[in-house]
């Protein structure tokens, strides 16, 4: 049943152009914009990693984050909008199956713009890593966005399908700029440094950053998979709120 379902909320994923095509394209033109004309510099002088490695890292966590905060938050609000969740609910489908899939189905998107990303980076922009590295930035990416499943899907039920835009970019857009995903944290201002630490896009961007050999500002890894799991937690936690608090105003 999982995999039937994981399957077809893939493809109503797929077949949505303003989804795919976005998800999948939009870290790669970002790569093709900021990073490509600059790939082969160093990323500071002296540096051993080049700005395109850092530069592969940053878009690789952003697209993944941002398939699930954008594009499943989204398409959660809207499918509440359609009232398809009252449609599942008339189903023998459990709940936790439905929205497994639908994690699932967001997490293969995920994936293939990074598959897509790594190969316009490594094809137009000369980006050489070691296999390790390859497979170390992969499964960071990867596990880096479980903590925004459960952000997207609180996002999903909070917001109304005709605000969940607007909501979303407004908190997504702005925190992977502060974060330092676009530019070295070093060049943004004062007060962004400042807050960026607190950020999740921050720890995460940590960590594959790491996963190229560029180096960290957090000083511990260790520290930032701590913050990471506590994100995820306060983040599944709100989404349960979000669900429970949105059920109970239909059904109760």
């Amino acid at each position: 049943m999982l995999v039937r379902q994981s399957f077809a909320e893939f493809i109503k994923l797929i077949r949505v152009p303003a989804f795919s095509v976005t998800s999948i394209v939009l870290p790669s033109m970002f790569y093709a914009f900021i990073g490509l004309g600059q790939a082969k510099e160093p990323l500071f002088p002296g540096a051993q990693v080049t700005f395109g490695q850092y530069f592969l890292a940053s878009m690789a966590l952003y697209g993944v984050a941002n398939v699930m905060v954008l594009g499943f938050g989204i398409s959660l609000a809207n499918e509440r909008g359609q009232k398809q969740d009252l449609l599942m609910k008339s189903t023998p489908l459990p709940a936790p199956v439905y929205f497994t899939a639908k994690a699932l189905s967001a997490l293969a998107v995920a994936f293939i713009s990074i598959v897509v990303l790594s190969l316009f980076a490594a094809i137009a922009g000369g980006v050489h890593l070691s296999a390790s590295q390859w497979l170390t930035l992969f499964s960071r990416a990867m596990l880096c966005s479980i903590p925004f499943i459960g952000l997207g899907f609180a996002l999903g039920y909070i917001a109304g399908p005709n605000s969940a835009p607007a909501v979303t970019n407004l908190i997504y857009l702005p925190t992977a700029f502060a974060s330092g995903l676009f530019f070295p944290l070093r060049l943004l201002p004062h007060f962004l440094q400042n807050i960026a630490p607190y950020l999740p896009l921050y720890r995460a961007a940590q960590l594959v950053w790491d996963s190229v050999g560029a180096p960290i500002e957090s000083g511990s890894i260790s520290t930032d998979w701590l913050y990471m799991a506590g994100y995820a937690v306060g983040f599944f936690a709100l989404a349960l709120w979000a669900y429970r608090r949105d059920q109970g105003k239909k059904f109760n």
